[in-house]
């Protein structure tokens, strides 16, 4: 059997964040709406096995919470990914991209729209994958 050609065979590898957070007051008060955070797409997102390696997309730093935004106004909720290949010709970035958006509109509410891209300059085909991932934006 032929040997499977790896794009990036030594991945860097990061440390996880905590998996818990400092709960205010508010957050455990029952009567009081709770918003949706970068933390909490971020905690949706970080255990999604990257396609080519057994990590998850947190450990290969793919996904970091401060590429997370989320905006709340009274008519809708947007939340916008970033995620950052490894590598600058990562063959398998559409994929991620898509298992993240994937997940999102699993995991959240039907109303909220979610848009996932490649973190500006982190991809040489960048633009093209972007144009794939927003083709995808409001399904």
């Amino acid at each position: 059997m032929g040997q499977e050609r790896l794009d990036n065979a030594n991945p860097v590898l990061f440390d996880s964040k905590p998996r818990h957070r400092p709960v205010t007051g508010t957050e455990r008060d029952e009567s009081v709406e709770d918003p949706i955070d970068s933390w909490e797409i971020f905690d949706l997102i970080r255990d999604i096995n990257d396609p080519e390696h057994p990590y998850t997309l947190e450990q290969l730093n793919v996904v970091q919470e401060e590429l997370i935004k989320v905006f709340i106004d009274e008519e809708e909720t947007f939340v916008k990914v970033n995620f950052t290949p490894t590598i600058p010709h990562c063959s398998m970035a559409t994929l991620i991209g898509l298992a993240i958006r994937v997940k999102l509109l699993r995991c959240l509410h039907p109303k909220v729209k979610v848009a996932v891209s490649i973190t500006p300059g982190s991809h040489s085909t960048e633009e093209s994958i972007n144009r794939q991932l927003a083709d995808k934006v409001w399904g």
